[in-house]
């Protein structure tokens, strides 16, 4: 079987293009991806209420009124760099500025979610090859699930952590096991817009939790409520993941033939199908001649999948700032952010995974040198208000690129650039990458803009993404429309050369663009 008769290939749809399909075509990929992305909803959902709720834990909670000890960010650096620079407060409301004094205690319980969340995906990917993406999905749900129970009932402070880190290890694991389990389960032709659909669901997980937040400020146990509703969905997909079925490609790679033939007849027509079981029944025979036991070391021992990694973990770092922008205290830019990630969802299929990432970077930088040129030019005591209007419309112009581009591209590129046998680890230690990534940035950028001044704070950014835009450029393939396997071929002709016995996947990757 050639690259070019792979099915889902380029070369295989232009030869066949009634087998094409779409991203409305079948209501069963469609539905699975909406079940699988509820975990994205929970991600995004409690990384958006913990800003509302804080406001309410200070007053039932005398050791964290009192215990005073440093301001921390509520998540989205960008709000937080804008009111911490005392000389320039006027750019946003003041009430906005008033949630930023912290204290040592919400930072804990802030920052324990994303310990949890650390853990959970450095597990999850072992978890997801180990027993499944199905059962990941089953055990984030009850482990979350747990968590915002004792959230909710937390009697103090020490529960309410404990409670926090629950949660996330619940989002560590659904954020590795949800792009995998949609990526596996759709069509080459339209799998970035499915696996794009999760983050949608995170930035609509933000959205609910502004609304949520809303509707129990003038109920008697408002944070309880607040936090504790969050199992809802978690339940909810529970239920529903217990009716879907475990993983095409997974059910393949444990030998389970029969049950992953009937998963693929509800995705692919007859004809299609034929052709999608010879090619995975193929892949199976191949990947049996090389079974092993994949170890986190073989990572990096394997040069092919340590390119891999490299390409991966370089994008969820660059794509930090996805999950810094999840606090936004307004209804109208968390809208924004989700309205993006619809037209991400259009462009990851059409313009192409590296095209839209560099897109997005490009806007980021103009974004933040505008930022800091509004921070630069603003004067201590000044009443100018053009240059408040200025970071506002910085600020916009950084949700507007980052949200189609930055937002879903390292989360669908992470989903398809890894063998079969490793795609859970190396989504599991990406993962990690980007959960260590936004500690970093919530825990030390406060501080610099401090210390050097929020326009130096913003120049510092657009240098990091410039840094990305290189990254980008430099390793990361295009893979629009690839089959998993063209994919992996990328990587062996990368690291061994041209010697490689295949076709020029790369330069055939570009060309598809």
């Amino acid at each position: 079987m050639t690259l070019d008769s792979l099915p889902g290939s380029s070369g295989y749809l232009d030869l066949f293009p009634e087998r094409r399909m779409s991203y409305f075509s079948n209501p069963y990929v469609l539905g699975l991806t909406v079940i699988a992305g509820i975990g994205g909803l929970l991600f995004g959902y409690d990384t958006g209420v913990i800003s509302g709720a804080l406001l309410y834990i200070k007053d039932d909670f005398e050791i964290v009124r009192q215990s005073s000890f440093l301001q921390i960010p509520t998540g989205n650096f960008l709000l937080d760099l804008v009111c911490c620079d005392k000389a320039t407060l006027h750019f946003f409301p003041k009430h906005l500025c008033s949630t930023h004094a912290r204290t040592c205690w919400q930072e804990t319980i802030v920052s324990m979610a994303l310990v949890g969340a650390m853990i959970g995906a450095a597990s999850g990917g072992w978890i997801n090859d180990a027993y499944g993406r199905k059962k990941a999905t089953l055990l984030a749900d009850v482990v979350f699930t747990a968590g915002a129970i004792v959230m909710a009932a937390a009697p103090d402070p020490y529960v309410l952590i404990l409670g926090r880190l629950l949660v996330g290890l619940g989002v560590g694991t659904a954020s590795v096991t949800a792009p995998v389990y949609i990526a596996e389960a759709s069509p080459s032709e339209v799998r970035g817009g499915l696996v794009s659909t999760n983050v949608l669901m995170i930035t609509g997980g933000q959205f609910l939790s502004y609304l949520v937040n809303l509707a129990f400020t003038q109920v008697r146990g408002t944070w309880r409520w607040m936090l504790g509703v969050s199992a809802v969905p978690a339940v909810i997909q529970f239920f529903l993941m217990l009716c879907l079925p475990e993983s095409p490609r997974w059910l393949f790679m444990k030998n389970e033939k029969d049950k992953a033939i009937a998963v693929l007849s509800k995705i692919y027509d007859i004809a299609r199908l034929e052709d999608e079981v010879d090619h995975l029944s193929a892949a199976l025979e191949e990947e049996q001649q090389r079974k092993h036991t994949v170890r986190y070391w073989d990572v990096f021992r394997t040069k092919e999948i340590r390119l891999a990694f490299l390409a991966g973990a370089g994008l969820q770092m660059a794509g930090f700032k996805s999950n810094q922008l999840a606090l936004l205290l307004s209804l109208i830019v968390a809208a924004m952010n989700a309205g993006g990630t619809v037209v991400g969802i259009y462009l990851i299929d059409h313009f192409g995974r590296k095209k839209l990432a560099l897109s997005s970077l490009s806007g980021v930088i103009v974004s933040l040198v505008i930022l800091a040129g509004a921070f630069f030019a603003e004067t201590p005591g000044s009443s100018n208000g053009i240059y408040g209007w200025l970071a506002v419309i910085g600020l916009a112009l950084y949700i507007a690129f980052f949200a189609p581009g930055m937002g879903p591209v390292p989360w669908t590129v992470n989903s398809e650039i890894y063998p079969e046998q490793y795609r859970g680890i190396c989504g599991g230690m990406s993962a990690t990458v980007n959960w260590i990534s936004n500690l970093i940035v919530a825990q030390t950028f406060l501080t610099i803009a401090e210390a050097l001044g929020t326009g130096v704070t913003f120049l510092i950014l657009a240098g990091i993404a410039l840094l990305a835009v290189v990254f980008v450029i430099v390793y990361v393939p295009e893979t629009k429309g690839l089959t998993f396997v063209e994919v992996e071929r990328i990587w062996k002709e990368r690291a061994w050369g041209s010697s490689y016995n295949t076709d020029s996947l790369l330069e055939h990757g570009n060309e598809s663009t």
